[in-house]
This record gives structure tokens, C-alpha cells and sequence, in this order.
């Protein structure tokens, strides 16, 4: 057993001024948050060749994992060295296994569900995402959300469901739209999601906020289960072509953003809340279609409006109203 200090960098900022740069350096971290959710989806667009993915997600979701783990150890050399005796009892580490399982237990019924249900209602059910996690904040962390707050909340789940109804649209594709359908498993396997979801950022919060540790550290030991649980997918997936192949520059700029996003959220679920999360998620929406109009000159509906004018009032009410 050793000791290990909570002496993080959130502790050396104390004078106003080291309270304004803390202060800017949150909101920095929530825009390029915002941002980075925002425009995977467009650099995922820009890999294609020939409308297909070209390389290995299973290998991409491998090497995010891997450029965390290496960002959390030297950040953790840089500003926690000194404050860290290691070795580290493995009692601290166990924890992190399990929303490492959990995450990667989501990523596979991502690709499962698509075979019970269209890609659209998938997009449009996934937003109940943000009631099971709002639920599952109150419940285990013991919140009691006021009406104001719960209708905010309500208020981003539906605009998730109008952007991904219809935000955006090709309008070169519009006749040619797949049917939507959905089926009972279709629907068990969403619901089983969304409960995941919800317990995986419920739970990784709790963990974060109970042990008095440097935040890098507790990245280390999240990550490292990450690497291990998608390392076993990895291995059980078929894979028709080597680990790096297709790989090129879009590919590279989407694992250090996603890489730099998961420090990120780490940082929200410790310092914030999974509430943060939910808004970042939503504000990237917006970001998301504007890259789509700018990028691909997708046509913006009366829907993304109407998903913009939601989220705006579900941040007035759930920051605005005393």
C-alpha cells in the first residue's frame, strides 16, 4: 500500500488572477470540447473513399485509448510527479475496470443495433441517452433536480431528436432515403444503451469524485483498462485488412481530438457534472451542422432551427431562472 497525495494542479491557482485563468482556461476546454464532438462526424466524412470507411475502427478506438493514456502520463510527470509515490495500490485502480467494460460493451452494440433498426431511428432513439443519464445523476448521486432543471434537460433530449430527425439534409439524396423500421430487438438493445450509457458516465463520476487523487492518475488507470478492453474487441473482430491501413491525416487529427476530448470530459466529470457533459453534447449539434453546411453544403431545415431555439431555452432555464 502507498500514499498517494491529492496535490493536483487545481490546487495551485489561488491568487485572482490564478482564479481568472482558471476561469478562462474551463471555458477554453469546454469550447474545444464542444468543437471536437461537433466535427467528428464531418472528419469522419472526409475519410471516406469512394463513400466507404477505409480503415479499422476497432484499430482507431485502440489508438484514442492509447493517445489518452500517453497524454495522462505525462501530464501526470509534469504536474503530479511529485506528489505520487508509486507504485499505487491496486485497490485504486480496480474501479476503473468496470466503466471501461461498460464503454466498451456500448461501442459493440453501437455496430449491433444498426442491424435491427435504420440508421436514423438509431440517431433519433439514442437521445434518450440524456433522460437515462439525467436519471441515473439524481438517483445515485442523490440530486434533487428542481422542475426548472428536469424541463431543461427534457428540452435537450427532444432538440437531439429534431436535429437527428431531419437538421440536416442532402437534398440530392432526399428521394432516395432509406425506409425507417425498427424492431422489438431493435428496441431492447436501445433501451439496454441508453441504461449503459447512463450508468458508465454516472458511475465514472462518482469514482473521479471519491478518490482523493490527481486526476491524471485516475486517467492512467481509466485508460489502461481501455486499452486492455479494446484490445480483446480488436482481436475477436474479423478484419479484412492490416491495422494501420487507410489510414491518413483526417485519421490521425480524429484520434488526437478524440484523444484530447476524453481528458476533457475526464476533467468535467471531476470538477463539473455529467450535466456539463450533456450540454456539450447538445451545443455540439450545432457545431456539427454548421460543418455540414459550410463542408459538404448539406441544407440546414426548419428543424436544426428549432433544435438551436430548444437548446437555447434549455440553457435559460437551466442557468438562467433563480
Amino acid at each position: 500500500m502507498f500514499v498517494v497525495n491529492n496535490m493536483g494542479p487545481e490546487k495551485s491557482l489561488r491568487s485572482p488572477t490564478g482564479e481568472m485563468l482558471q476561469c478562462a482556461l474551463w471555458g477554453l476546454m469546454l469550447v474545444v470540447s464542444v468543437v471536437v464532438y461537433g466535427s467528428h462526424a464531418p472528419l469522419i466524412t472526409l475519410c471516406r473513399v469512394d463513400g466507404q470507411i477505409p480503415f479499422s475502427s476497432s484499430s482507431v478506438v485502440l489508438l484514442i485509448e492509447l493517445s489518452k493514456l500517453i497524454m495522462s502520463v505525462v501530464m501526470l510527470l509534469i504536474w503530479d510527479r511529485k506528489s505520487v509515490q508509486l507504485p499505487v495500490s491496486w485497490r485504486l485502480a480496480v474501479p476503473y475496470a468496470l466503466p471501461a467494460i461498460l464503454y466498451g460493451t456500448n461501442n459493440n452494440l453501437v455496430v449491433h443495433m444498426q442491424h435491427y433498426m435504420d440508421p436514423s431511428s438509431f440517431q433519433v432513439l439514442s437521445n434518450l441517452k440524456i433522460v437515462s443519464t439525467a436519471v441515473m445523476y439524481s438517483v445515485f448521486l442523490h440530486k434533487n433536480l428542481s422542475t426548472r432543471k428536469w424541463l431543461a434537460l427534457s428540452l435537450l433530449a427532444v432538440a437531439g431528436v429534431f436535429y437527428s430527425y431531419g437538421g440536416i439534409q442532402d437534398l440530392e439524396e432526399q428521394s432516395t432515403d432509406a425506409h425507417l423500421y425498427i424492431s422489438l430487438q431493435g428496441l431492447l438493445l436501445m433501451v439496454i444503451y441508453c441504461l449503459i450509457s447512463g450508468l458508465s458516465a454516472v458511475y465514472t463520476e462518482v469514482t473521479l469524485k471519491t478518490q482523493k487523487i490527481p486526476l491524471n492518475l485516475q486517467n492512467v488507470f481509466l485508460y489502461s483498462f481501455g486499452i486492455i478492453v479494446n484490445f480483446l474487441v480488436h482481436l475477436t473482430g474479423s478484419h479484412s485488412s492490416g491495422f494501420l491501413d487507410g489510414f491518413s491525416i483526417w485519421v490521425l487529427v480524429i484520434i488526437v481530438s478524440q484523444a484530447l476530448n476524453g481528458l476533457i470530459m475526464s476533467a468535467v466529470m471531476k470538477y463539473s457534472s455529467n450535466l456539463t457533459r450533456l450540454f456539450i453534447i447538445s451545443f455540439s449539434m450545432l457545431v456539427n451542422g454548421l460543418l455540414s453546411y459550410l463542408l459538404f453544403q448539406l441544407q440546414l431545415t426548419l428543424l436544426f432551427f428549432l433544435a438551436v431555439l430548444l437548446i437555447g431555452l434549455a440553457v435559460y432555464f437551466f442557468y438562467g431562472i433563480k
